[in-house]
Formats: C-alpha cells, structure tokens, sequence
C-alpha cells in the first residue's frame, strides 16, 4: 500500500474487518439476512448494506435518491435519516445481489486504498454534507465495520475478532469521548476521578480525572481515591458503548464500586454512537 504512515493502522484494520465481514455473509441463505442484529432496528442485510453505503460515499459515488417509509421507529433525527437512505435504499435486494455488491464495493476501495496518495489532512466528505480529514474519515471507517463486523457475529452465532486490529481501534475511539461521557454528560463531580477496570482479549485500565473547572481528561495511571470505579470484561463495555444493550441487562457483568449515583448517571449516558 502507498497510504500515508498515519493511515496504514487504520487501513489495515479496516481491511481486517471487511475482509472478515465477507467471510461471514457470503454463504448465508436468503433467510438469514433478515436476522435482527444487535443494532437496534437493523437485519443483518441492513448492517451490510449500511456498510456497502459508506464505502461507496468513501469512493465518492453520488448518494441514491430514495424517500424513506415514515413508520421506521428507530429513525429520528436526520443522521439517522442520512444513514437509513442507504440501508433502505437495498432492503428487498436479494442474497445474491447483497454479496456481489458487497464484493465489487470491497474491490474498488482496495483498490482505491492501494493508490491513496493524498495527506491525511486533506479535507473529505462526511455525512450530513460536513467535511472531515481523511486520517479521521479512514479511523471511522476502521471503528465503524469492526463495531458492525461484532453485529453480524452475534447475530449469526459467530464469535471472534474481539482482540482484532479494528478492536484496537475501536478502543482508543471510545477512551476518547470518555472524558466527556463522565465529566460533561453525567456531571462528575470536580476533582474527582472515575476508573473504568477492562478485562478480557482487550484489556486496559483507565482513570477519567475531572479538574477543578470541570474538565475531564483520561490516563493510564490509577487512581488512589475514585468516586466511582467499573470493572467489567471487554465485549460488555463495547456492547453498552455503542448502544447495543441498555445497562440494566448487563447489570450482572458490571462491577461497580463508590458513589452508586454517579455510576447510575455515568451509565446512562454511556453509549456514545448515534
């Protein structure tokens, strides 16, 4: 590959993934792809149709021109309704029309990875007509197919990759809005501390601090007083992360030790994709 040294661990992870994700879905038979998956309001050919959508935005392809159904429940607000259009736009595609979509998208974007000479802060597009850099369009796009690689898994009865190089970056993704989850949306008290204790094929410790001002920053280092501190195994904390289980039915994979109604405010406000 030619991506900038900057890129290449995303590449590499989104690669990875995508690569996994047509491992699974190729031999499915036509039933299959209507398995509800983890994602709320998503079948499995929604996910893989969601992602065949962002990478064709990724190649620049123009968006499809399509009016959404009004009785779709978990559609309300108008990034879900940018995301939908694609999903939408595929629903009554057949098993093998899904897959041989899926498998030339995935060729022209390697293809597109293998001559990608452009700086990683050059300006692209992003949903909603935004514009973001391509070191954070191509980190997305690394998160996003692991986060959705883990929905077709559980969906389909397949478990693995949860210590994969997407996972990797999936979990700095997270650590990074972790500060704003504690500090900002659960209102952690200032000059306090919150440690969030992960075990499993992914494992780290970390320590969310809250300054004086109210600012939450996160580091590796413990911390001797927390107000709070969780302690629960890897899959459980991407799962409430990213919105795939509401706390109360993970409750008995959750450690929680401290001041149990910050753990509850911090808890609510844990899933942070849209």
């Amino acid at each position: 590959m030619t991506v900038h040294p900057s890129l290449q661990t995303y590449a590499d992870a989104w690669t990875h993934s995508i690569e996994a994700i047509a491992e699974l879905v190729q031999p499915l038979v036509e039933g299959e792809w209507n398995r509800a998956t983890p994602c709320p309001g998503w079948s499995v050919r929604d996910i893989v149709s969601h992602v065949i959508g962002m990478e064709c935005e990724m190649l620049g392809d123009p968006r499809p021109i399509h009016s959404l159904p009004r009785d779709l429940y978990h559609v309300r607000s108008d990034f879900d309704r940018y995301m939908e259009m694609q999903v939408d736009v595929r629903r009554h595609h057949t098993a093998p029309e899904m897959t041989s979509e899926f498998e030339y998208v995935l060729i022209r974007r390697a293809r597109m990875l293998r001559n990608e000479n452009r700086s990683p802060d050059t300006l692209v597009r992003a949903p909603l007509g935004a514009e973001q850099t391509l070191e954070v369009a191509y980190r997305m796009r690394a998160f996003d197919v692991w986060v959705h690689e883990q929905d077709l898994r559980a969906a389909l009865g397949r478990p693995g990759n949860l210590d994969s190089p997407g996972a990797l970056v999936t979990r700095d993704c997270l650590l990074e809005v972790l500060p704003r989850v504690v500090a900002k949306d659960a209102a952690a008290p200032r000059n306090s501390a919150v440690v969030f204790d992960v075990s499993g094929p992914v494992e780290f410790l970390r320590t969310v601090r809250v300054d004086g001002e109210g600012r939450g920053t996160v580091d590796g280092a413990p911390s001797l007083g927390p107000a709070v501190t969780f302690a629960t195994d890897w899959e459980t904390y991407v799962r409430l992360a990213c919105g795939r289980v509401r706390p109360a039915a993970v409750a008995d994979r959750i450690k929680v030790e401290g001041d149990e109604e910050l753990a509850a405010a911090i808890l609510a406000h844990f899933a942070v994709t849209p």
